[in-house]
């Protein structure tokens, strides 16, 4: 039976375009992985078509033991290195993975952002596909909520209409 124990997830960082290969590498390794894709109306000039483009650019997640699995993922072809803040190499929340998923299934369109925002208000999502989330506003922006993925120093910024939040008492 597939044993959880001691695995968790970590971030690892790829090459330039090679996240889709690196999952794929990842999978056939049976090493579980995520890559969070999001669907993006391309446009030729002569076509247009939907395409589905990484969340976060040179990163794909893994659920491993970081002390087995850590030189198997390494190895693997087109992954740099794995994502660390002073060095160490911290495991994400799955609360956070979970926050991930919800808001690509929900087909919200969503931005990216890697900057320090000052503290807005605190929101919840009170309807939608979104409920129960929980982000702040971004001055300026009246209706676009930052979600924080701070294990990967990222920032979702997701449109969410006025009347589906409600403030968070601080």
């Amino acid at each position: 039976m597939f044993q959880n124990k001691n695995k968790k997830w970590y971030a690892i960082y790829t090459k330039s375009r090679a996240e889709k290969r690196v999952y794929d590498d990842l999978i056939e390794k049976e090493i579980k992985a995520y890559i969070p894709l999001q669907k993006k109306l391309k446009q030729w000039s002569d076509r247009k078509k939907m395409i589905e483009t990484p969340l976060f650019t040179c990163y794909v997640f893994v659920f491993i033991n970081i002390i087995k699995e850590r030189l198997k993922v390494l190895q693997t072809d087109n992954v740099v290195k794995f994502v660390s803040f002073s060095g160490e190499i911290d495991p994400i929340p799955q609360k956070e993975i979970d926050m991930i998923k919800l808001i690509i299934d929900s087909n919200t369109q969503v931005e990216i952002s890697g900057e320090n925002f000052k503290p807005g208000d605190k929101v919840k999502v009170v309807a939608g596909s979104l409920k129960g989330l929980e982000g702040e506003i971004i001055k300026g922006k009246h209706n676009r909520v930052l979600f924080r993925i701070t294990s990967v120093n990222q920032n979702l910024l997701v449109k969410i209409p006025a009347q589906l939040l409600e403030m968070v008492n601080k």
